[in-house]
């Protein structure tokens, strides 16, 4: 039953605060407090009242019991001096002493949430066309009020990055915080924000370290997706809070990405929009093989097709013309690197605020254009609008490798690996550490992260000439030798000339390593 004092209005059914039609968010623990003296306002409170029915009669200390009344009247507009509403009785505990109105409503008028709160009856909204996701606010359980700040800074700034991303829908913070301190379904969250998947988690402080859970759930089912733990320690609050963000959006976008390409595997064939022949590509184009390629291209098309403004379906099919040269499989080379340059230019012209757009398009221009350093700008452009999206940083990595500068390109494909450690693309990223190493001298590390990537893409003629070449600079002839005899397997016509206009590599020395390598390895001239 709604509690009415002065213009707040306290719901214990639907947990919520209001002052006026304005919601206020409070902690589940200082809407418990409030919620007890309010219903106990004939007695004084005593301290052991307050620990037996907020905190399960479990001991905390008395500064945790003073913050959670301070934040009581904060939420109020009350304070320690004016008492107005919650009044301290000297040597005995505190009392509720506003004047309070019960809400009773005619009995021949059904009670729903809606009519309480003094709202419309909503409808359901319609599902939008693009993947949708509210993130609701993160728990503390920390029993420290105090905590609360911490876990809304890392909720909003997962909302401020997660809506840099263009292909995704976000629900507005002001919205998803309306839901702060009370229990929630998240089938429910989804029909009354009218989102497909709801982000939702914890955070507990314990002395100086503090540990945050994150899950995401698809509410059209209530199955979940994805659930991780972050833990570190509170030297650097707002540094802390920087890392936990980037790794919970790199981890939410990979596997929203993931779970909208698997409901788009499921959809009968007949109904296909421009984004679902884009989804259903994108398996292909992550395998890699050439088969694989060979399916991916044509839906790219489909979808471009259908939405000729479609600049991620434009940047993937530029990369598929570029994955296509590195792996030695063009049929017409002149005319596909043509088209890929095509299909890459007007990529970055249509998606000027397309993270995907400008990191696809633009890799696929440093290596069928020749232009790196524009490549380089475009993808660090895309890493502006979207920080956390890792085919941009291991794609700006493979770019800082063949520039000139392997140990930066480290950092990237470091980076990337960390915010998406179950990627699809992870032989991508191994292939291009083992370049950045073979480059800056280090083969056996070179040799061992190639050998990784070739485990899972044994056709990537890349990875196993950099296989071939690190083995034979590190005197290991009789691997390198196997090596070129599985790299002629993939293309007959590969010797040691094909590196130049192969792989758009800047520094003299670099270029004469994998080839001294390679010749080692006895790969002919």
């Amino acid at each position: 039953m709604p509690f009415l004092f002065e213009n707040y209005c306290l719901d214990a059914d639907r947990r919520e605060l209001r002052r006026g039609s304005e919601l206020i968010a409070i902690g589940p623990k200082v809407f418990d407090l409030l919620l007890f003296l309010v219903q106990n306002r004939e007695q004084v409170v005593t301290r052991d009242d307050l620990l037996q029915a907020v905190w399960d009669g479990r001991i905390v200390s008395e500064s945790t019991l003073t913050s959670h009344i301070n934040a009581v009247r904060k939420a109020i507009g009350d304070t320690g001096r004016d008492q107005r509403l919650i009044r301290t009785v000297s040597r005995k505990g505190i009392r509720f002493v506003g004047k309070i109105e019960d809400l009773e409503l005619p009995a021949n008028i059904p009670v729903t949430t809606s009519d309480i709160a003094g709202e419309k009856l909503t409808p359901v909204l319609a599902l939008p066309n693009s993947p949708s996701i509210a993130v609701l606010p993160f728990r503390n359980l920390s029993g420290n009020v105090e905590q609360d700040y911490f876990a809304d800074g890392v909720v909003e700034d997962i909302i401020t990055a997660l809506s840099r991303i263009r292909w995704l829908f976000v629900i507005a913070r002001n919205s998803s915080f309306t839901y702060k301190g009370r229990t929630v379904d998240e089938k429910q969250v989804g029909r009354e924000l009218g989102v497909r998947y709801v982000a939702e988690g914890s955070v507990r402080q314990s002395e100086s370290r503090i540990r945050i859970t994150g899950q995401l759930v698809d509410a059209t089912t209530g199955t979940h997706l994805w659930a991780e733990r972050f833990e570190g320690t509170l030297d650097d609050i707002f540094e802390l809070q920087d890392q936990i963000t980037t790794s919970i959006v790199g981890a939410i976008a990979s596997q929203l990405e993931r779970a909208e390409i698997e409901r788009a595997r499921r959809k009968p064939t007949g109904s296909l929009s421009a984004y679902d022949n884009y989804l259903r590509a994108m398996p292909h184009l992550h395998r890699g093989t050439r088969e694989a390629i060979d399916n991916a291209l044509p839906l790219f098309y489909e979808a471009m097709q259908l939405d000729p403004e479609f600049a991620s379906a434009h940047a993937m099919a530029a990369w598929c013309h570029f994955w296509r040269k590195i792996n030695g499989w063009m049929a017409d080379r002149p005319q596909e690197i043509a088209e890929g340059v095509r299909l890459a230019r007007l990529a970055v012209e249509l998606g000027k605020d397309d993270a995907v757009a400008l990191t696809r398009g633009g890799h696929a221009l440093a290596h069928l254009a020749g232009e790196v350093d524009g490549g380089i700008a475009l993808i660090d452009k895309a890493l502006v609008l979207n920080p956390n999206l890792a085919a941009a940083w291991f794609l700006g990595g493979f770019l800082r490798t063949v520039r000139g500068d392997p140990d930066a390109a480290i950092e990237f494909f470091t980076r990337a690996m960390r915010f998406s450690p179950l990627d699809p693309e992870m032989f991508r990223m191994q292939a291009g550490l083992a370049l950045s190493h073979l480059f800056a001298g280090r083969f056996d590390a070179a040799s061992s992260w190639g050998e990784q990537s070739f485990r899972e893409a044994p056709t990537f003629l890349a990875v196993v000439a950099i296989i071939a070449a690190s083995h034979a600079l590190a005197g290991r002839t009789e691997q390198a030798r196997t090596a070129v005899e599985h790299l002629w397997t993939l293309d007959p016509t590969f010797r040691i000339a094909s590196l130049q206009g192969w792989i758009p590599i800047r520094r003299p020395e670099h270029l004469a390593r994998f080839e001294t390598g390679l010749r080692l390895a006895g790969l002919p001239e």
